[in-house]
């Protein structure tokens, strides 16, 4: 069974790099990833996207509000896990 990680969204502003500090400090597993792989990967940016913005099996957390909100849902949620690692 596999443990689904939350996908952390930065970019180079001092806001990604709190969020990457706010779940580090709560030991919290994440998938980190530049917004600017969007355009070297997948040939589109993301204008309607800003960082940081984490993507969670209990939803979509956006700005550094919406990610120590993520910890408040995290903290509750049972460890339930899930035989993908997908959503």
């Amino acid at each position: 069974m596999v443990i689904r990680k939350p996908v952390l969204l930065i970019d180079d502003t001092e806001s990604s790099r709190l969020a990457i500090e706010i779940l580090q400090s709560k030991n919290i597993q994440f998938v980190e990833y530049h917004i600017s792989k969007f355009e070297q990967d997948c040939c589109v940016d993301l204008p309607t996207t800003q960082a940081p913005a984490l993507f969670a099996p209990e939803g979509i957390f956006r700005n550094l509000e919406g990610i120590k909100e993520y910890l408040n849902v995290e903290k509750n949620r049972t460890n339930e896990a899930s035989e993908s690692a997908y959503w």
